[in-house]
């Protein structure tokens, strides 16, 4: 099993970087292929709690290879930033790869985002400001940055002045903000060359080798799947590719070599930002789930949103990307409840509907249909085998599969490394 794609399934902050480490000891490559410093994962190793935003997770396990693919749009400050801090923990973080066709982040592209976002008013998006959306915009229009174009002064001027000759207007005529200096830019990026120099490479080239290798590489997708660009709940979503799909797009790595696809779902929902959520709770048991599943944004600190587990969310999922195992989260959190509602289906405009509308209208306007599960009181946290778990959670996680559409192979059952319970191999 070389290649293992590992997805979120719901909005994100579902988990993935506990799966990806559960899974780390066992492969030699993790890999990045989409968003930037917008997403976030939490790792707990130890008594020791990392939050990782531009690295992949696998940087915490020695002997794997980090590595930040094409598809991926890179603030290199962050990057730094981020490294220098791992360093200062004693994490080697000497392995990085960077792909030499990564797009970079600059500062045009963060104050356009913030900026834009404010004119909007009340149909903002709900972006993290970072400059996420117009990196991969300049992107489409052939107009962006690449990390390669760094390490040549001639063309990076020159395609920092094209993309800032059309910016400025916008930024002076439109948004009455400052235009910005060609040299201010160029300056800031050259500053940076020598120190990403040793990490930049042909990373597709690596990945395809690894794999003739025999070796194992894991595809680490950030963001989620309902956040796709073309998946997701549009316009409400993030500005790549979160599904199985773009780990083939965003590595260069062809998708006949992915053989497996983990998605990570929790046992409840959340989301940041705006858009549709059917399950959204905007009462007690909301805060409750808020306050007990510790619900704010690793890279913002933003508050989630948080509702009730979404089956026919979990089935899209499913069949967008291909699931063959779900990861299943934060069990624990339940911990307490007498009952647990799980969402089966929608109800709209009277009439109910098993999937995911299509419409977004139907989706904003989707109630739903939940059974009620029981609830149990036992702490979670010491299980290690399904049987440990009380005969409540042991159900409540086979209807969860039952609903889902793929087998549910791993629970957690706490925030620590080894809190985790392991029904099927992930890699088998």
């Amino acid at each position: 099993m070389p290649a293992v794609v590992l997805i979120g399934a719901q909005w994100g902050d579902e988990g993935k970087g506990k799966a990806t480490d559960l899974l780390g000891s066992r492969v030699d490559y993790v890999v990045k292929f989409n968003g930037g410093n917008n997403a976030g994962h939490t790792v707990v190793v130890g008594d020791e709690k990392y939050a990782l935003h531009l690295l992949p997770s696998g940087i915490l396990t020695d002997g794997v290879v980090p590595v930040i693919a094409n598809g991926v749009v890179v603030d290199i400050e962050v990057l730094f930033n981020e490294l220098d801090a791992l360093s200062a923990r004693g994490v080697d973080v000497s392995r990085l790869l960077v792909s030499a066709n990564a797009h970079v982040i600059t500062a045009y592209h963060r104050t356009l985002d913030r900026v834009t976002e404010r004119f909007l008013g009340k149909r903002q998006i709900g972006t993290t400001g970072r400059g996420i959306g117009p990196s991969y915009a300049d992107k489409i229009n052939r107009v962006g940055i690449r990390i390669q174009d760094i390490f040549d002064e001639g063309i990076l001027r020159q395609k920092v002045e094209g993309a800032l000759d059309q910016k400025n207007h916008l930024l002076v005529k439109v948004y009455n903000r400052r235009a910005i200096a060609v040299e201010e830019i160029v300056d800031d990026l050259l500053g940076f060359t020598e120190r990403l120099r040793p990490m930049v490479a042909d990373t597709s080239l690596v990945l395809n080798s690894a794999l003739d290798e025999g070796k194992t590489v894991l595809f680490e997708g950030g963001q989620a799947t309902m956040l796709d660009v073309d998946h997701g709940t549009y316009p409400f979503v993030t500005s790549s590719n979160a599904t199985s799909g773009g780990a083939a797009t965003g590595s260069g790595v062809a998708p006949n070599r992915m053989e497996r696809v983990i998605a990570v779902v929790k046992a409840y929902t959340t989301r940041v930002g705006a858009g549709p959520f059917p399950t959204e709770l905007h009462d007690e048991s909301g805060e409750w789930l808020r306050g007990r599943g510790f619900e704010f944004g690793t890279t913002t600190g933003r508050p989630r949103r948080t509702g009730w587990y979404d089956a026919p969310v979990a089935r899209y999922s499913a069949r967008i990307n291909g699931v063959t195992d779900f990861v299943l989260t934060k069990l624990d959190v339940l911990t307490g409840l007498e009952t647990i509602p799980v969402a089966v289906a929608y109800d709209v405009d009277g009439e109910r509907v098993d999937e995911v509308p299509v419409s977004q209208s139907d989706f904003h306007h989707a109630k739903p249909i939940y059974e009620e599960l029981p609830g149990w009181t036992e702490d979670l946290s010491g299980a290690r085998e399904f049987s440990d778990l009380p005969k409540s959670a042991q159900d409540y996680v086979l209807t969860l599969e039952e609903l889902s559409g793929a087998r549910i192979s791993a629970i957690g059952v706490g925030p620590g490394r080894d809190e985790i319970v392991v029904r099927h191999d992930l890699l088998d």
